[in-house]
């Protein structure tokens, strides 16, 4: 069986950014997912649409392709705080490098990442981590057989593959906080 419309996918992969391996998924515990439901960049499919199992792929995604360019406006200072819960700061959350999930005034869910920190506030940038990078996957169709009900329901079976990092489920909001769903 080829990977179409409606097939359920079983993939291993190896993404590289800059020649650094960012993400990865083994034979022994592939990325699963239904194939067109919306849960992986669209390049990345239309990368291995047509491919069967034991096939191997290899393509490289642009920025534009990926997660899109850095946006300047994504990147804002805000005053500590805004980080403070029953008047203190959580010890170790505001630390160099820390995503910290967030929502605006609208109730929209975002991760952003801490860049710097001020005496009175905290730069955070809300572009998504892989954002303005060059995707390098490579790897191999482990499995593609036709999708049931119960594969269409759930779309995305094996955590998150956002490159976000967070190890979550990404079909659950309350464990994953990357923003990705």
């Amino acid at each position: 069986m080829k990977i179409g419309e409606k097939t359920f996918v079983s993939l291993s992969y190896t993404l590289k950014v800059g020649g650094e391996v960012v993400d990865s998924a083994s034979p022994s515990n592939p990325l699963e997912f239904v194939f067109g439901a919306g849960y992986l960049l669209p390049k990345f499919e239309d990368n291995i649409k047509g491919l069967g199992k034991g096939d191997k792929f290899e393509f490289t995604l642009t920025p534009a392709e990926g997660y899109g360019e850095t946006v300047a406006e994504a990147i804002v200072d805000l005053p500590k705080s805004v980080f403070m819960v029953d008047g203190a700061i959580e010890d170790g959350l505001l630390e160099i490098g820390n995503q910290v999930p967030m929502s605006t005034a609208d109730g929209q869910h975002l991760v952003g990442t801490i860049k710097e920190i001020g005496e009175d506030s905290v730069k955070m940038d809300f572009n998504h981590p892989m954002a303005g990078k060059t995707l390098d996957f490579s790897g191999e169709i482990v499995d593609v057989r036709e999708a049931t009900d119960a594969d269409l329901m759930g779309g995305m079976m094996a955590g998150c593959s956002c490159g976000c990092g967070c190890e979550g489920d990404c079909n659950d909001e309350s464990s994953c906080g990357c923003g990705c769903h």
